[in-house]
């Protein structure tokens, strides 16, 4: 799958890894990231290790979420992985044994930034959508990543698993706290203490993805749902996602107060508003 993804995108004229409109990241060894009509493109691209997080590539992730939080042309991103797997956490040759020797200074360090470059702790309030298209194997830390995505798309083929408790530990990186929303206490306890792999199917009927559609049409269904987000109002959507954010955990009181500011005060800029309004009546004209 991954050589077929890489050839379509070569032919539809996406630019190439690194690259941005207006600027450039520089070279990246570990993830291809492209944009093209205000979608920007990120592939895991380490095929030979499940595309396993390493430290190069969490650096490189964390440089790709802050370049796509702050470029203006680009309004909801794509997270998929090259070859047979979505992503498999992180490289267990590196990550586990570096915390043998680790300090509690070391553990209160790495609270601010989580893996896949901050997405599942540290830059996890960026509020441009970003959609999973999860094309294999995420398992471990890679099933934590594609749970700290917004919407997931399932391939058939792809699989999932809380597959820590195999290695001596279990999530920290947002993996019980997004499964215990996602699909509730009972799930999350399910998964976490069997460690057992699931189907995509079983998946989707938990909740922890939205669609599941064939191998060859996943690129395309994750693409459908950003179109479909672009063409609506991007300071309602990113407002949306914030307010979804500031609703976890508060009461049903606080919650509903929270709403209203946050629904409300979004017409405060009425410029967008007005602009779609005068459509939305151009158009019932029309047909009248």
């Amino acid at each position: 799958m991954g050589g077929h993804l890489e050839e379509g995108r070569a032919q539809s004229g996406k630019l190439n890894s690194g690259e941005k409109e207006g600027g450039n990241l520089g070279e990246m060894a570990n993830i291809i990231y492209e944009k093209r009509d205000r979608i920007a493109y990120v592939t895991l691209n380490r095929p030979g290790h499940l595309n396993a997080l390493d430290d190069a590539t969490n650096a490189e992730l964390q440089e790709i979420w802050s370049d796509f939080a702050a470029t203006d042309e680009i309004d909801v991103a794509i997270l998929t992985g090259a070859g047979r797997a979505f992503c498999a956490g992180a490289d267990l040759k590196a990550f586990i044994p570096k915390w043998e020797h680790a300090t509690m200074l070391d553990v209160r360090h790495n609270m601010s930034m989580g893996i896949g470059g901050g997405l599942t702790r540290g830059q996890h309030r960026i509020y441009k959508p970003i959609v999973a298209a999860i094309n294999g194997y995420a398992i471990g830390g890679g099933f934590e990543l594609a749970l700290a995505c917004d919407i997931r798309i399932a391939s058939e083929s792809a699989k999932f698993g809380v597959f820590e408790v195999r290695h001596g530990l279990h999530q920290g990186d947002g993996g019980l706290v997004r499964l215990v929303a996602i699909a509730g206490i009972g799930v999350a306890l399910d998964l976490t203490l069997t460690g057992r792999e699931l189907s995509a199917q079983e998946a989707k009927e938990l909740r922890l993805v939205s669609r599941v559609v064939p191998a060859e049409g996943l690129i395309a269904a994750a693409e459908e749902t950003a179109r479909k987000i672009i063409a609506n109002s991007q300071n309602a959507v990113q407002s949306a996602k914030e307010t979804v954010l500031e609703l976890i955990g508060r009461s049903l009181d606080d919650g509903l107060r929270l709403e209203t500011l946050y629904g409300y005060s979004i017409l405060g800029d009425f410029s967008d508003a007005r602009s779609r309004l005068a459509q939305f009546h151009d158009k019932d004209g029309k047909k009248g």
